[in-house]
């Protein structure tokens, strides 16, 4: 029995000693340093007094024991223009936070900057301190800034000055009579859903070869250089004769929107003139004529838009000329839409010319009628083609296409993925526009051959 007593204590003693030793594992510290999935956390361009977007990075423990960050600390404290959060805690100091081995932490950082008073972009910086076993590492943060004129629910005319972006909150108005010209090298940022919208007034955009006026979203990380749908879009009521030249429209949902005509812009008048401008990447379409506005548009480029590139509901008079009205969008419709009724009930005829001109893309057919007339026949509208390029599963011969028109040839743009849709050397499309009703300069500004021109809105 005493023999028994003396080995039970002796088990006892063993299983206590084992159990310390193993809790003095589980509790002691990794003596390492931490890692970082950045070294600097950088924010693209980000406008005063507009908060940025959310960035993150995680904080590494690479050892098998957990580690204790003892402080993590955002340097420039509460006056830095940067906000962190560590593990779902907002603060610009943490204390005594541990990382499991091989675990980690997400920290999440935020930057809003004031108004510097300044035109150029400036950099601001600061950094993350940190201190692990008495060390210090840092994470840098940076971010580029920019002062913008800002329009929320305001009244222009005038001028605006060209030295800072303009950025567009819901809406900014042209109202009835008014005037707003835009300079070359202007842009216009547009927030989710924002407008510019022109309510019987005129808008000039007058930009210039080489200083063209951009109009797009105000996420400037280069993720958001090509996705479409970030902002509204340029919207036309009854406007007073207005023009758009040397333009770059991108990224809206329908880059122009133009309704209704206006008596006082005359017979021959129109509500808008669109010259060199290039209306890219829309959620829906490039440019939307509803209830019979009057458009002319010459050299331009339409394309890559989720809908249609054109699309005419309703009615329109429109007067087009060595342009390119393009697929190549995501979407599985035609190039140009034209339907001439609303709610089943027909109205309004779209009555125009689209000459010298490429309708091309990735369906069968890049033009689709949806009319109700008799037998739906689209020949019934006031539409003609005259030498253009286009794509049409069944070419037809009839009035509504005249003078040698170009049949489902590929036009041989240099690079349709990267929008450079100048036409190479081999393209069918040069020497076969008509010189008649041909324009003496391109999109460039080039000079067009006066007995052998271009189809389309570039001179090779």
């Amino acid at each position: 029995m005493r023999k028994i007593s003396i080995y039970c204590v002796y088990l006892v003693s063993f299983l206590l000693v084992s159990l310390s030793t193993s809790c003095k594992k589980e509790t002691g510290f990794s003596k390492g340093q931490l890692a970082f999935s950045v070294d600097t956390v950088l924010f693209d361009t980000v406008f005063t007094t507009v908060g940025s977007t959310t960035q993150s990075f995680k904080i590494y423990n690479q050892s098998n024991q957990k580690i204790n960050i003892e402080e993590i600390e955002l340097v420039g404290g509460e006056n830095s223009p940067f906000r962190i959060n560590v593990d779902g805690i907002s603060g610009d100091k943490h204390t005594n936070l541990e990382i499991l081995g091989k675990d980690s932490l997400f920290a999440f950082v935020e930057v809003t900057l004031n108004v510097n008073g300044g035109t150029l972009p400036l950099i601001v910086e600061d950094s993350i301190r940190f201190r692990t076993n008495g060390k210090d590492q840092y994470v840098k943060l940076a971010v580029w800034g920019q002062d913008a004129y800002f329009h929320y629910l305001d009244f222009n005319e005038g001028t605006w000055p060209n030295d800072k972006p303009h950025v567009i909150y819901g809406r900014a108005y042209v109202d009835s009579a008014k005037t707003l010209n835009i300079q070359p090298n202007t842009t216009i940022h547009l927030h989710k859903n924002s407008m510019l919208f022109v309510y019987k007034g005129t808008l000039n955009v007058n930009g210039e070869k080489g200083q063209e006026v951009v109009f797009q979203g105000d996420r400037l990380e280069p993720f958001y250089d090509d996705v479409a749908g970030q902002w509204y879009g340029i919207y036309f009521y009854r406007a007073l004769q207005s023009v758009i030249n040397f333009a770059i429209i991108k990224n809206g949902t329908a880059g122009i929107h133009l309704a209704e005509s206006n008596p006082a812009n005359g017979p021959n008048g129109f509500n808008l003139i669109v010259k060199n401008t290039q209306l890219l990447n829309h959620a829906s379409y490039g440019v939307f004529l509803y209830d019979s506005p009057k458009i002319k548009m010459e050299n331009s480029i339409v394309a890559k838009s989720g809908a249609h590139a054109l699309f005419v509901l309703r009615g329109a008079s429109f007067d087009i000329n060595h342009c390119d009205i393009l697929g190549y969008g995501n979407g599985q419709t035609a190039a140009i839409g034209i339907r001439n009724y609303f709610d089943g009930i027909a109205s309004g005829i779209p009555v125009g010319e689209i000459k010298n001109s490429v309708i091309y893309g990735n369906q069968e057919s890049e033009i689709a009628f949806d009319t109700v007339n008799p037998n739906n026949d689209p020949t019934l509208l006031n539409i003609e083609f005259k030498r253009c390029l286009m794509k049409l599963k069944t070419p037809v011969s009839n009035s509504m296409y005249q003078d040698q028109m170009l049949w489902n040839t590929n036009p041989q743009f240099t690079n349709t993925a990267e929008n450079k849709f100048k036409p190479l050397p081999t393209s069918p499309l040069n020497g076969q526009a008509n010189p008649a009703f041909s324009l003496p300069k391109d999109i460039e500004e080039t000079d067009r051959s006066i007995s052998n021109p271009d189809i389309g809105a570039y001179e090779f």
